[in-house]
């Protein structure tokens, strides 16, 4: 995986017009995945932005034993890591599933090639490595399986909120486009980036980038995980991909704004506005009862009918399950926050 910071080198990208009509963005659940594993794994300091996530999830990773799995063999804290777990999104927002279905298909050369670039960095490959290398087609489904119950963990109870700031990083990029053309919105996905009228200049980059060794156009993929940096694939005949970081990462974990609960009670009822606001994080029915004082009998019951009305997703997390706000129950704190 190229990095954008490092050692010193100016990588130039070409662009022929054919090219740069297919420039386009996407929203990749598995370079969250990918980013955020990598961010939880860090022996550094923890991020100050990513702080309150870290401390929620990490915990959770190292009692499921993600944290010496499959993805800590694969994923070191810094440097390259395959390109295989990163496919090509073949639309502008793919599922995790359609990624894991990409992933398990992913050319048994190219695993091992991936897999011998690893080695050549990071030295040394664990019993997991050697055992994809030799059998790409059984392992991937083991790969697979522990990213899916990653996600469930350290993810999915967050993914409203994250796939938010995603979508608005890109709905900005979009009408920077509309009204400025393609090169203004390259130009400002990064400092360290510089758009010419006909290349794309990466600087502090690992290695070069030609075009000779990427596909056309390029993908753009917005993270919150990234970090500062950027980060690239080049796999031919795929587009090359950039993972740069989103606008408004900063504010993803802050509380959101304090709705009115009475205006919200008289359409859900106390106890399950009670429940909603108190989601601002993930919790358990138990940790729930705790903070709100309601029975656990009466915050399952709630919880359900917040569920089945789409208000709140239930994630397993070992022997309990967390709940967490969807989308359309963060855009209804949102309305009633901004009501007078």
């Amino acid at each position: 995986m190229g990095e954008s910071e490092g050692v010193g080198v100016l990588a130039e990208l070409a662009f022929s017009a054919s090219d740069l009509a297919q420039v386009r963005f996407a929203v990749s659940p598995m370079w969250q995945v990918v980013t955020s594993f990598r961010l939880l794994t860090d022996g550094a300091e923890p991020s100050p932005v990513h702080d309150p996530w870290i401390r929620q999830v990490r915990p959770r990773v190292a009692a499921a034993g993600l944290d010496r799995g499959w993805l800590a063999e694969l994923i070191p804290p810094s440097g390259f890591f395959p390109y295989f777990l990163n496919p090509a999104p073949a639309g502008p927002a793919p599922s995790l599933a359609d990624e894991l279905a990409a992933i398990r298909a992913a050319d048994p050369g190219r695993v091992r090639r991936d897999l011998d670039h690893l080695v050549y960095h990071q030295g040394p490959p664990g019993p997991r490595p050697r055992s994809l290398r030799q059998d790409p087609d059984t392992r991937l489904a083991r790969v697979t399986q522990e990213i899916a119950a990653y996600w469930e963990l350290a993810l999915a109870p967050y993914w409203a909120r994250i796939r938010a700031v995603l979508d608005t990083d890109v709905f900005h990029r979009a009408r920077q486009v509309a009204a400025h053309g393609a090169g203004r919105a390259l130009n400002d996905l990064h400092g360290s980036l510089r758009w010419d009228g006909s290349a794309l200049h990466l600087d502090r980059r690992s290695r070069p980038m030609p075009r000779t060794t990427t596909g056309p156009g390029m993908l753009l993929v917005p993270s919150a995980f990234t970090g500062p940096r950027l980060l690239t694939t080049q796999v031919p005949p795929d587009p090359p991909q950039l993972a740069y970081p989103a606008r408004g990462i900063g504010s993803l974990w802050e509380p959101g704004a304090a709705a009115d609960a009475d205006a919200l009670s008289g359409v859900l009822g106390r106890s399950r506005t009670l429940l909603l606001t108190e989601l601002d994080t993930p919790a358990s029915t138990t940790q729930l009862a705790h903070r709100t004082g309601l029975s656990p009998a009466g915050v399952s019951q709630n919880l359900t009918a917040l569920r089945r009305a789409g208000l709140v997703s239930a994630h397993r997390a070992g022997r309990s399950v967390l709940y967490a706000r969807t989308a359309a129950a963060e855009s209804l704190l949102r309305a009633a926050s901004a009501a007078d």
